[in-house]
Formats: C-alpha cells, structure tokens, sequence
C-alpha cells in the first residue's frame, strides 16, 4: 500500500485518478460518497475487485473520516487472496488519527504530494538529480534559463502554487480561491479531526499568520493577540500544522556557538497569502527547498531535512539542509542583493562542514562561484536555481 498526503486541493484525486487510468484495472472510492460509505461500514473487503489477470489498482480517497479506518483496512489488506496495490489518500496528514487504532507498520509506504514547482511546471518529464550530482549539473548550468521559465517564476511569485489559481492566472480568483480554501480547511477539516468549538478563533489565527512569515514563531505574542491561552494557540497551531496550512522549520544547533535553540520559523504551504514581498519570496523558496527534502525522503536516497541557522546575535543564514543528521548544504534568499554575498556567511560556514553554499536572489541574470576559505559560494537567479529542483 501507499499514503499520499497532501494539502487541500494540491491534486491528490487527480493523480491518483490518472495512475488508476494508467493501470486500466482497479476501483477508486471516496468516503464522502454515501454509496462507499454504506459498502465500508457493511463489509470493506467487498471494495476488493473479483479475480483478473492483471494486479488491480484500489484507490481510497479521505478514508481517514472514517471511524477505526486503519483496523478496517489492516484486515483487508491481511486477507488479501490475490495481488493488489493500494492508495490511500488524504488531504489532512494519515498519522493523525493514529490513537485508538492498529499500526499499519510494514504494510504501507508514505509519500507526500506538493503543490505545483518552478521545474514542474518548465519540463514535461525530467530525471531527477540525484543528491551528489546536484551541484556538480548547478555547476557545469545543464539547465538554460528560458522565456518559459521566466514566465511561470512570475506566475509562481504571484499566484502561488496550487493549480487552480495559477493557471487561471486572475487575482480575483485567487482571492476567492483563498478565502474558500482557509474557510475549507478550518470549517470542515479542523472540525473532523478536533471537534473544536472555536473555529472562528483559529481563523483569526490563521488571518494573523501571513504577516508573521520567515520570522521565529511567537506563540506567547499569539495568545496575546488572541487574548487565549499558551497551550491553546500552540494546540491550534499544531493543528493547522497537520492540515498543511503551515509548516515550521526548527533551528540547526549542533557545533554552533550562541545558536537559538526552540524558536522555529514559520512558513505557509501558500505563499501568495503573503503580502511581503521579502517574505513570500523566502518562502517560495522554502517550499522548493521542502519539496526536495521530502522527494529525497520519501523516495529512499536517505533522510532530508530543512533546518535554519540563527544565533543570539539575530544573525541568521534561511536554510539549511541535513543528509542523514549532518550539514549538506545552505542556502540564503535574499530578494535583491545580488552583487555580493552576505555578510551572515561568515558567522556560520566555519561551524558547519559544508562543501557548497547558495546565495539566491530574485533578479535575473545572476550566476557567480565565490571560492571561500572552507566551501564554495554560489550565487544565482531563482529562476535559475529552482530548474533543478524537481
């Protein structure tokens, strides 16, 4: 079996309905149909297909909802009498509902589906670079910086990068596109998994988040804000956490002098809620910056995560990004320095053993190698840098 999670509206369905199409054999069923709904509560392994020649594929949509769901499909899964592949999909995270229900260990791998990004969007089909050739292809620019690339970085920056608002393309619908989707979330997916009472005071919440992007998340100024308590909004937050509105990035710590240690910094799986232009474009950049790690991740190259660096001395470098616990690389955003680099790298690239560092700017036509005392700087376009990250 396999979970793909995902934000809301990402193209979980669509995926998942196309690799159905692709397989030609199989079933999808969703748990908001009231027909599945009766067939899950009768008996759920009438969901499996009679017997076929081929391996059928049976794919469950937001079976999450339903009541003890991992015990139900545990026992399908156990009693199989013939090969079958299944996905199970959901747009809040799957290891939510883990209380009060069987562990599906070893039965399952999990993936985790992004919204659209910049290389997505430019090539049809493109092979992933693997880790150790990463900068070695940034390096030798395998990837020319094209009129297309350049139009939909602009599409991205502006629209965001779920599909519906960015291939309409139109303000309007984004902004009712993004009203929708928050009240969505909180209304229907908040109150499945939490049955809180106060939905309307998580949505000032969530209205107050935007502007608070790429900075140390505060949760005491929150509560003040909100006027509830500590562990109320850190509750709330973890909530949204789960339903991939947001998403934070803790502080790297290990061998760095005077590091912050529990302040993480907050970020928005939509960027274009955010009305700074500094901040959204750190957090474009944050989101490709994931998307990779989890990509590498969940496709077995070893275990990526995103980190930043900041000290006492509020001196602070965006990102960084562990291979298997250790320092790989680290990259810095900055929406239109582009001539030199910053002066934070100094502070931190002779405590941390990293072979290669990235400055990225938004303007255009930005492409330097800087040999430092311990790694190579480069520094680069956006649009040039994010091709490379599928």
């Amino acid at each position: 079996m396999a979970f793909m999670s995902g934000p809301r509206q990402c193209g979980k369905t669509t995926l998942a309905k196309h690799l159905l199409k692709v397989r030609g054999e199989g079933a999808y069923y969703n748990w908001d149909e009231l027909k599945f709904r009766r067939l899950w509560t009768k008996d759920p392994s009438m969901i499996l297909p009679a017997e076929s020649k081929h391996t059928p594929l049976i794919i469950i949509d937001e079976i999450h909802k339903a009541k003890l769901w991992k015990r139900n499909l545990k026992g399908v899964y156990d009693t199989l009498t013939q090969p079958c592949d299944i996905i199970v999909t959901g747009s809040a995270r799957l290891n939510v509902y883990r209380k009060g229900s069987d562990s599906l260990l070893g039965r399952y791998y999990h993936f985790r589906l992004h919204p659209f990004s910049l290389a997505e969007l430019i090539f049809e089909q493109q092979d992933q670079p693997v880790p150790e050739n990463l900068f070695l292809d940034l390096l030798a620019r395998k990837i020319p910086v094209t009129a297309k690339t350049e139009k939909y970085f602009e599409k991205l920056s502006a629209f965001g990068p779920f599909p519906e608002p960015l291939f309409a393309a139109s303000k309007r619908t984004l902004n009712l596109w993004q009203r929708s989707r928050v009240e969505r979330i909180i209304r229907e997916d908040l109150r499945d998994i939490s049955r809180l009472p106060e939905l309307s005071q998580v949505e000032m919440l969530a209205s107050l988040l935007p502007e608070r992007v790429a900075s140390p998340l505060s949760i005491q100024s929150l509560s003040e804000d909100l006027e509830v308590s500590y562990t109320t909004v850190k509750r709330w937050v973890k909530y949204l956490q789960e339903l991939y509105y947001l998403y934070v990035l803790l502080p790297y710590t290990k061998s760095l002098p005077r590091a912050i240690k529990k302040e993480p910094k907050l970020y928005l799986w939509d960027w274009s809620e955010v009305a700074e232009p500094g901040a959204r474009f750190e957090n474009l950049i944050a989101s490709h910056l994931l998307k990779y790690c989890h990509y590498l991740t969940d496709t077995g190259y070893g275990k990526y995560e995103l980190r930043y660096l900041r000290n006492k001395e509020k001196k602070e470098i965006d990102f960084l990004i562990l291979e298997n616990g250790h320092p790989w690389f680290a990259v810095e955003a900055k929406l239109n320095e582009a001539t030199a680099p910053s002066g934070n790298w100094e502070s931190f690239l002779k405590h941390i053993p990293c072979k290669y560092a990235v400055q990225i700017t938004q303007q255009k036509n930005v492409y330097k190698v800087i040999d430092l005392p311990t790694c190579k700087l480069l520094l680069i376009s956006a649009q040039d840098f994010l091709g490379y990250l599928v």
